[in-house]
Order: structure tokens, then sequence, then C-alpha cells
């Protein structure tokens, strides 16, 4: 398998980083794949991420998770970048199939939903905000997904290489979805179990709901221009 690499946005995790790595270096066993993170933390999370064998990127002091998250997907060697969350909510068993489905071509980018049911691990008020995302989302921009909000994906290096994205402010994980699913790119959708996670959550409700929606009517311009191309091509087809 040509190589891949995990990548994570650390913020003071040092109560979680060992269990993940762990679990991200038996899911990759004798896979060629490196772990990456961008770490903002004051706490000893990168010294022990760097311990292990993870390749440690320092982006001190911090600038915010979307240039974090660019910052990664940038440096990253692999021709599959799989993302995941540092707080153990997401299985890192899951790796392996995720980036094969990249490879062999059936998809350009794997979501991994959180939303197949409700996780008992999500409060209530979190499902509905983003069930509703999800479902704006199609009637913006009609594109079908269940969660445009999850940290574990699977993106094929050269896609990310053509597409541009807008590291500022945040949500990015929107628009790292919706994006290339308006351009083309093939997306496919697999459900996942979704735990509890491990230190305090540094999730701000109000500032990621307004990005997201901004996020979401800012590519309304990108569905007109697409459906716009595909009027002409049936049109001289």
């Amino acid at each position: 398998m040509p190589p891949i690499t995990v990548a994570m946005i650390t913020l003071n995790e040092e109560a979680a980083v060992a269990k993940v790595i762990a679990d991200i270096q038996q899911a990759v066993s004798g896979l060629d794949a490196e772990i990456l993170l961008v770490d903002s933390s004051r706490d000893r999370t990168p010294e022990i991420a760097a311990a292990m064998g993870a390749r440690v990127i320092r982006q001190f002091p911090p600038q915010g998770y979307g240039r974090a998250m660019m910052r990664a997907l940038t440096d990253a060697l692999g021709t599959v970048v799989i993302t995941l969350d540092c707080d153990d909510t997401y299985p890192a068993d899951r790796i392996s199939e995720f980036a094969a489905a990249v490879l062999s071509g059936e998809a350009d980018l794997v979501n991994a939903s959180r939303l197949g049911t409700r996780p008992e691990s999500m409060p209530f008020a979190n499902y509905l905000a983003n069930r509703f995302f999800a479902l704006f989302a199609w009637i913006v921009l009609g594109v079908k997904t269940s969660d445009v909000h999850s940290g574990m994906r699977a993106y094929r290096r050269s896609m990310l290489q053509h597409v541009t994205f807008d590291a500022v402010g945040p949500a990015l994980p929107v628009e790292l979805l919706l994006k290339p699913a308006l351009l083309g790119y093939r997306i496919a959708e697999v459900f996942i179990p979704y735990r509890e996670r491990i230190g305090v959550t540094t999730l701000r409700r109000w500032e990621s709901t307004v990005w997201t929606l901004k996020r979401i009517l800012r590519l309304l311009r990108l569905r007109f221009q697409s459906h716009c191309r595909e009027q002409t091509v049936g049109e001289t087809g």
C-alpha cells in the first residue's frame, strides 16, 4: 500500500495522546505510515507524541484550528491523509479500511459519520445541531451527508493539492467536505461509533454554529457555477 499519513491537531491532549497514538500504531502495523501532529499545547502532549515516534510540528502560539488543520494537510507526506481527533472518540481501527477506499479509486474522500444513530457520548443539543447542519447543507447546496463536522476522514492528497480552502475561522471540516463534493470529487460516507472523549472539550458552540452556516452559504456561488456547467454540458452533449 502507498504511504499514508494519520494527522491530528492537538491542544493539551496529554491525557489521551499516548493511548491514541498506540491505537493508531496498531492499526497501521505493517503499512508505510506516518503519524503527524500539529500541536499548540502548553502541556506534555508534544513530548509524549515525539517519544512515541510521531512527527510533531509546533504551532505556538496557537493560530486556531483551521490554520493548524491546513498545516497538517499540506505537510502530510502520504498519498492518503487520514484525520482524526486526539481525544479517543474515533475508531483508529478503521484507518486502513478508509485508506484502502481512497487508494482503490472508490472515493477521493471518505467521511466517517458519527450520526447513523445518536451517540450516547454526544449531548442531545449537539446531536440536533449536527443533524440540522447536515440538512441545511443538503437544502442549500444539494450535498447529501449526515455529518458535516466529522473529525475523522480520509483525503486523497492530490485532491487537497488542487482545491483551495479558507483556513481562517472555525468549522473548516465543513468546507473540507462540501467544497470537494461540489467540485465533483467522489465522496463516500460510512458510519462509525463515537466514544466518550478523554479530556475537556475545546468546542465553542456559538462561534462554531455561526461559522458553519457562513461556510455553507459561501459555497452557494460554487453550487451555482457547477449547475451552470452541468447545463452547458447537457446542451452540447
